[in-house]
């Protein structure tokens, strides 16, 4: 079986610098790539077998795979990254399908409505370049410090800001304030659309200002994700970089990825009714 996960690498690796791709969501990365004026010149991929299993004549594989993408723009030349959870089916040692496990982007927790009322202000000064050596430390990874979870992108960007200084509000009232200690925590410190709508109201807790555009924002901002556009946000990912268009490259947990183009027009979770919301966070002294 490994020989045959590593040809199936072998051909989707292939298929990225083929002229006519059938997956959609490789040729739409190639439009991504040609709309930012980049070309992808190298491609790695790594898999690793994490369950097998036999029924009848197939056999099930899910696997882990982390690509590499070497991406040259404008005379620079950089490296995303990405992990994906996929399922290989095997008859007789036939390859008959292999697609992408997508995470369920709903929170397993109940998400309840947040209190308005908060703890005393807090202060802080934003250290982004903290907060971005946190992401690069631990964008495929977990710290043992924080609990993990199946949908984990908002606890990660949220430990990302914390390294950059944020103070943790409101323990133990699970509905106020962002924060998490040992097994406890507030939903705005995990859920996505709590998330969301805490850095646009808190007046005591995270500082943040709402931008129009993804250009607008800074090194440790925060962009938000409604994949499918019918107002519950479902995603976050800090800003770790810019292209040399000075569009925002993103870190983000879940589908572990690294430097990726902001817009996620190539993810498995796209569509075309995709919202986003962008904070850039500030200072609160």
């Amino acid at each position: 079986m490994r020989k045959q996960l590593h040809a199936l690498l072998d051909q989707r690796i292939r298929s990225f610098f083929a002229a006519n791709v059938t997956d959609e969501e490789m040729e739409r990365k190639k439009q991504l790539l040609a709309k930012r004026q980049a070309k992808l010149v190298k491609c790695e991929g790594k898999g690793v077998v994490i369950e097998k299993k036999h029924i009848a004549s197939h056999t099930f594989v899910r696997y882990i795979v982390h690509f590499r993408f070497f991406i040259w723009q404008d005379g620079w030349m950089y490296v995303e990254e990405e992990q994906e959870m996929r399922e290989a089916i095997f008859e007789r040692r036939e390859l008959v399908s292999d697609r992408p496990l997508l995470p369920n982007m709903e929170t397993e927790q109940v998400e309840k409505k947040q209190e308005r009322h908060e703890d005393e202000r807090v202060r802080y000064t934003y250290d982004r370049l903290a907060a971005v050596r946190y992401a690069e430390v631990w964008w495929n990874d977990y710290n043992p410090a924080f609990h993990q979870f199946h949908v984990d992108c908002t606890n990660f960007v949220s430990q990302c800001l914390h390294a950059g200084g944020i103070p943790m509000i409101g323990y133990p009232n699970k509905t106020k304030g962002w924060w998490m200690r040992e097994n406890d925590w507030s939903y705005t410190w995990t859920v996505a659309h709590a998330f969301r709508w805490y850095l646009s109201g808190t007046k005591t807790g995270i500082q943040a200002v709402e931008k129009k555009s993804p250009e607008q924002l800074s090194l440790g901002d925060v962009i938000c994700y409604d994949f499918q556009g019918d107002g519950r946000f479902d995603h976050t990912t800090i800003v770790v970089a810019k292209d040399k268009q000075g569009m925002p490259l993103v870190n983000a947990h879940t589908s572990n990825s690294r430097m990726r183009y902001w817009s996620y027009e190539d993810s498995t979770a796209y569509t075309p009714n995709i919202q986003y919301k962008f904070f850039h966070i500030i200072d609160r002294i």
